[in-house]
């Protein structure tokens, strides 16, 4: 009986590449629809669908091993010409490929499969076309291959499986002249000159260089490697078209058909790649960096006692400065200030490793956008280009992780609701395609996503009426409300301008999920919308969420962690600026009005009494609210080790963990989000 430890480590193995090859068979299926048959683009959805048969197969996973089955079979066809791509054949590959997603979600829930698949492998055997309904090319055994790739040898294969991914047909194509050929070997140059017409000569033999061998009686049969989009009829109905020759036949060679014995092929690629350094490898392009599967229980456990080293190197340099000003003569002090330098700079260096380890590019994640924009432009009968930016910029996994969902919403609505109907878009003079552009990059210590649309943009007033009919503010209150403001209106929860509920959207909860997943990863949305123009959402993020930058603030001679993504500025008010409406304290900032948090209140801390004529404001922002915080003083920032509070205090507002000072001391750190809740309380 197989170590349980082992099977789960097998299981974990197979899903993440069940996931991989999903993502790869999803893009290469989309970009088949969209730049039509391409043979090299078939060939990794048939290596895909191979490569997930075997291993579901290894894992006893027969419903996806006899679905990816039917789909190799049909992709074959496709792969040789046999059966064209066509739109109904793009929507059964799509279809396919979500009831492998959800036999995946079944496999991981642990539950026996309930997923139908006969009527999907019915519909699979359909459209593979029935051997007597088509010419089938001879294709050579796989004896016959494998003994041919010795022949030839590794250079003539590698090229044979590079042109194969590109769509190229190869055959072996073998000739007899007649007995009564004179000058035989000029015969066969003949021929193989006039076979470049039609395709490529990889390999004759006799070689074409020894043709002038004087024993012309080798030429009587030749042996050629060619490669063609020609079907193997017009080939061998070419040459016999030539005088002299009595019999030709191609026979079809693929080189990675030959399943029985696989290695054969790709020990000859590795031969040729020890041989010489510089000749690119099968499937150049598409190969990833050689990488490790690594559990990622073992990365945060790795991270864990990087912080631990991050929170020491702290305290061991403020020790340090401690020691330097007491003993300034002292050399023994002096080297250890050297010793403690040089431990600063390797676990930096440390630090920063385990970050790009634990790092993604969001390519993982805009790979998902395509298929879904497609899907829900086909349902909503409108024409949209997806644009997609920036996928390479890495972001930390748990970010990317909790980034996904508001992504989508915010996707989802603007497909929805962001965009006009083909015929509204001619009518208003805009292209009949609407664009969707999705970017990422990195700005400082943040990545800046912005999900943009060409559409109508965001109508205040309409946002208004809505917002008052759906009981979510009252008309005075909608009244009062600058434009700007009536706009972020729509990520309250039961929002909503649809006027009907659908599958897409019009339940009122999509945006108010956006901002609370913002809120969660401290950080924040803004919007920027022009009528008939369209509108660009912004999303900035944090780069992680283990090690951060924070604002170290004090309340009463008390520390306390701002994180530094939440910080939009620092300025100093003087006590006049501080006014009420309806008793709640508000300050005027760049002609905007921010309601004000005494800290000192909330916690219960008395405020310092001095005869400060202006105080420190924090202006801090979460999703779309911005605040400003009032302080005592501000004491710089540091890189902080965020640590939870722990199940023996739980939650408590408006804080989100703590950390370890240089001096060993605890400071909290703040949770903007929950501040924003104790605005009106009067607590």
């Amino acid at each position: 009986m197989m170590n349980p430890l082992y099977m789960s480590e097998l299981k974990s193995v197979f899903l993440d590449e069940v996931e991989e090859q999903l993502q790869i068979m999803d893009q290469d299926v989309l970009h088949l629809e969209q730049a039509g048959e391409s043979g090299e683009t078939i060939q990794s959805l048939f290596r895909a669908a191979h490569t997930l048969k075997g291993s579901s197969a290894a894992m006893g996973f027969e419903e996806m091993k006899q679905l990816t089955h039917e789909m190799e079979h049909l992709l074959d066809q496709v792969r040789n010409r046999q059966v064209r791509v066509t739109g109904a054949m793009i929507n059964l590959l799509f279809n396919c490929l979500d009831h492998l997603q959800i036999l995946r979600e079944e496999f991981i829930a642990g539950e026996a499969i309930s997923t139908e698949i006969s009527p999907l492998l019915e519909e699979l055997r359909r459209a593979i076309k029935p051997k007597n309904q088509f010419r089938q090319d001879t294709v050579i055994t796989n004896e016959q291959a494998s003994s041919f790739q010795t022949r030839i040898g590794p250079d003539i294969v590698l090229k044979a499986v590079q042109l194969q991914e590109k769509g190229s047909r190869v055959f072996v194509v073998r000739v007899r002249l007649t007995v009564e050929c004179v000058m035989k070997s000029v015969r066969a140059a003949v021929i193989l000159q006039q076979l470049c017409s039609i395709g490529e000569v990889l390999y004759s033999d006799p070689s074409s260089e020894n043709l002038r061998e004087e024993d012309d009686s080798v030429y009587e049969q030749f042996l050629i490697l060619l490669a063609s989009q020609a079907e193997a009829s017009k080939i061998q109905d070419v040459l016999l078209s030539f005088l002299d020759v009595a019999e030709a036949e191609a026979s079809l060679y693929l080189a990675e058909m030959n399943e029985s014995n696989p290695l054969e092929a790709t020990v000859g690629i590795h031969m040729n790649s020890q041989k010489n350094d510089n000749m690119p490898a099968a499937g150049e392009g598409k190969r990833k960096p050689q990488t490790i599967r690594v559990d990622v229980e073992r990365l945060e456990h790795l991270m864990n006692l990087v912080g631990e080293l991050v929170i020491d190197q702290t305290r061991m340099s403020q020790v340090g400065n401690i020691l330097n000003h007491r003993y300034t003569t002292d050399d023994t002090v002096a080297e250890l200030g050297q010793v403690s330098d040089h431990v600063s700079r390797v676990i930096g260096e440390l630090q920063e490793s385990v970050m790009k380890v634990r790092m993604l590019p969001l390519e993982q994640l805009f790979n998902r956008f395509p298929r879904m924009v497609r899907d829900l432009a086909q349902s909503l009968n409108k024409e949209i280009e997806l644009i997609i930016g920036g996928s390479e910029t890495e972001l930390d996994r748990t970010v990317i992780e909790e980034i996904g969902d508001p992504l989508i919403h915010l996707i989802r609505n603007a497909v929805d609701h962001g965009m006009e109907t083909t015929a509204e878009r001619i009518r208003v003079g805009k292209p009949s395609r609407g664009i969707l552009r999705i970017t990422a990059a990195h700005e400082e210590n943040q990545v800046v996503i912005t999900v943009e649309d060409d559409g109508p943009g965001i109508d205040p007033g309409r946002i208004r009426e809505s917002a008052v009919r759906k009981g979510v503010v009252t008309e005075d209150e909608a009244q009062k409300l600058s434009d700007r403001e009536a706009v972020y209106l729509i990520f309250r929860p039961g929002f909503s301008t649809a006027a009907a509920v659908s599958d897409i959207s019009g339940r009122g909860v999509g945006m108010d999920i956006v901002r609370n997943h913002i809120e969660k990863l401290n950080g924040l949305i803004d919007i920027e919308s022009k009528p008939g123009e369209g509108t660009r959402f912004k999303i900035k993020l944090p780069l992680t969420l283990a090690i951060i930058t924070g604002l170290l603030i004090k309340l009463s001679g008390r520390t306390f962690i701002l994180p530094m993504s939440c910080v939009i500025e620092i300025v100093r008010m003087p006590i006049e600026a501080f006014q009420t409406i309806k008793k709640d304290p508000v300050v005027v900032i760049r002609e905007e009005v921010l309601p004000v948090v005494w800290l000192h209140d909330h916690f219960r801390i008395p405020r310092t009494q001095d005869e400060r004529k202006q105080m420190p404001v924090v202006v801090v922002g979460t999703a779309d609210k911005r605040i400003a915080l009032v302080v005592d003083e501000l004491n710089g920032n540091q890189e902080i080790v965020v640590k939870s509070l722990g199940a023996y205090v739980g939650k408590t507002g408006g804080v989100s963990g703590a950390t370890i000072l240089g001096d060993g001391r605890v400071a909290l750190i703040l949770e903007v989000s929950g501040i924003c809740q104790f605005i009106g309380k009067g607590v």
